[in-house]
């Protein structure tokens, strides 16, 4: 079972070029283990990857050791809810795909807000 998104229909897929997703089969789905809580589905930009990565987490080097390409502009991914919300206080959130966003995520932002940064 896939689970729902934000909009109460069931998840589709984020990414699967690259693969993401905490359990990497493409969805943005969160489950036991998955402590940064994994459910938003981003279009990540150069200004919240630069972000990310002044927080610590340098999402654009390639970590082949854990079959990580390294993401560009453009690239969707499955971001940390609060490292989201850490970029929507700090007005660099990246558009969100809402029926590629787990409804847990609604436990920690607006839906609101996340419609407010909807993707096309």
């Amino acid at each position: 079972m896939k689970g729902y998104n934000v909009l109460g229909t069931p998840l589709i897929p984020c990414s699967l070029d690259p693969i993401t997703g905490y359990f990497r089969d493409g969805t943005c789905r969160t489950g036991g283990g998955d402590h940064g809580i994994h459910c938003i589905c981003a279009q990540v930009t150069e200004e919240f990857l630069t972000f990310s990565a002044k927080k610590g987490n340098d999402l654009s080097t390639p970590r082949p050791e854990f079959e990580f390409p390294g993401l560009k502009p453009g690239d969707s991914w499955c971001l940390c809810v609060m490292r989201w919300k850490e970029a929507f206080d700090a007005g660099c959130a990246p558009k969100v795909k809402l029926e590629a966003t787990a409804e847990a995520a609604l436990e920690f932002v607006n839906l609101e807000d996340l419609k407010a940064h909807r993707s096309s």
